[in-house]
């Protein structure tokens, strides 16, 4: 088994500038894990900027220096999220003596689990802004000390699931040994399309997941991405 190499994860593609010194980036993490915390107690309508920043205990401004407005803020929380779950998949991997299609159809969907039942916010907010909602006039740029108003606050242009069906193809891949041809981007892709919407079944069921639908779940992708992983 080879194991993916272990890369710094890259900035957000939202952030207004990027930290390039220790404080700097523990400042933008105080930002992200407050905008998370935020997430669980109002909701992504009621999360102000504002907010935020009294959370994190910094300036209005440190706030504006990273994101134009709040979508850009959740947008690179999404992007935290993705690394994060890919971390710990790589993890889980690489410490398993003998991974097979099952074992690692396990680690993908339980490791998504988990982020759901314990990481702030992302029961919310997992890898991708909350769609639905009108535009406020903090979202379009317009907010206090907003200055990037012409800027993409939704981050980047591919849709959430096929940027974590590109991650979990080249993980896959890698501890598997096998090529991450087109046939296996679209077996990943139809697994995790199929999986975003029983898991948000099985959590709107039952807040800490219902263990039926999970196993359902579990079983379905079984069936459907085993044979293309041996």
């Amino acid at each position: 088994m080879v194991p993916v190499p272990q890369t710094r994860p890259k900035a957000p593609p939202v952030l207004r500038r990027a930290p390039v010194q220790q404080r700097s980036a523990e400042r933008l993490a105080r930002i992200l894990d407050a905008c998370a915390v935020l997430l669980d107690e109002t909701g992504y309508e009621q999360l102000s900027t504002r907010a935020v920043a009294a959370r994190a205990g910094v300036p209005i401004g440190s706030v504006y220096r990273f994101f134009g407005n709040k979508r850009a803020m959740v947008a690179a929380l999404a992007h935290r999220n993705l690394d994060q779950y890919a971390e710990r998949i790589s993890t889980r991997f690489a410490a398993t003596p003998v991974l097979d299609a099952y074992g690692a159809i396990d680690g993908v969907l339980d490791e998504f689990i988990a982020m759901k039942r314990t990481v702030p916010g992302f029961a919310l907010v997992d890898f991708g802004v909350p769609g639905g909602a009108g535009e406020t006039a903090e979202e379009s740029g317009a907010g206090a000390g907003a200055d990037g108003a012409g800027e993409d606050a939704g981050g980047s242009a591919g849709h959430p699931n096929d940027l974590v069906a590109e991650r979990l193809c080249s993980l896959l891949a890698v501890h598997l040994g096998r090529a991450a041809d087109e046939a296996l981007r679209r077996k990943v892709l139809v697994g995790v399309e199929t999986a975003d919407a029983l898991v948000r079944l099985a959590f709107r069921t039952d807040p800490e997941g219902d263990p039926a639908l999970v196993d359902e779940t579990r079983q379905l992708l079984y069936a459907y991405l085993a044979p293309s992983l041996s």
